[in-house]
Order: C-alpha cells, then structure tokens, then sequence
C-alpha cells in the first residue's frame, strides 16, 4: 500500500451545521461533487468529507451502534477499480481486519473498509469522478 491520503471523512452528527460552518464560517468552497447526503471540500491534494456519522459506520461494516467509532475515516484512492479488491486482499492477507470487503458503490466507484489497529477506519477505493495526479494526490476536477 503506497503512503498515500485521499480523503478524510467526518462523521458528523448535523451534516447541514457542519456543511454551514465548513462553508460559510471557514469559507472552505463546497465542492460540485457534494450532494444531499455528504459535503465534499477538495484541499490541498485530498478531499475533506462531511458524512452523517450513523451512514458512515454502516458504510463500514461496523454496524450503527459502533457509529461513535466512525466519527473518522481515512481514504486511500486507488488508480483503477480492480486494486480495491487487490489492496483488501493483500491486507487481510497481512493480518488487516477488514470491516467491509469490496463492493460496488451507489454513487458508481468501487469501495471495501479496514480497521488499524486501535479501530480507525481506512476506506480503500476507486472513484471515477476524480483522479490521482503523479504524486498520488486526489483531485475532483478533471485532469488538466
């Protein structure tokens, strides 16, 4: 697994205050790719996501009442479809405890969860709207 940060997802508990104080308070330009659901902020190389908290643990395979334990997931985009399911592989190979395996994602990528060890969530996927420029960093916009 290459040292790479895509993304960092906040589970929150107000997804509409949190977009507001992201937005508004902080100025942070709320990305196109936002939808009702989840707010997206690109950053300096990696994407800021605001997700409710509760859609986040069952996103993870960790069930709704873990959700305080989802108040945080790191990503790590990979370049194609086919390495998410080669990444968990390799992982749990490794001893990785994988929350969610690879599945087909509703908004069209391709995602599956692992835990570190004290419980901290990683989200390996593919998104199709984005892409990784060639020092890995995660980008919403198209590739120029």
């Amino acid at each position: 697994m290459q040292p790479r940060l895509s993304f960092i997802t906040l589970g929150v508990d107000n997804l509409a205050r949190s977009r507001h104080f992201y937005s508004e308070v902080l100025g942070w330009p709320l990305s196109p790719k936002s939808q009702a659901g989840v707010a997206f902020y690109q950053l300096n190389g990696f994407v800021l996501a605001l997700y409710p908290a509760a859609d986040l643990a069952r996103d993870a395979g960790i069930g709704t009442a873990q959700a305080g334990a989802a108040r945080v997931s790191l990503a790590h985009n990979v370049p194609e479809r086919e390495d998410v399911d080669r990444l968990l592989t390799e992982l749990a190979a490794r001893g990785a405890t994988i929350t969610r395996p690879a599945a087909d994602a509703f908004w069209g990528g391709r995602t599956g969860y692992f835990a570190d060890p004290d419980g901290y969530l990683w989200e390996v996927a593919w998104n199709p709207g984005g892409y990784l420029d060639d020092d890995g960093n995660f980008h919403f916009e198209a590739r120029s």
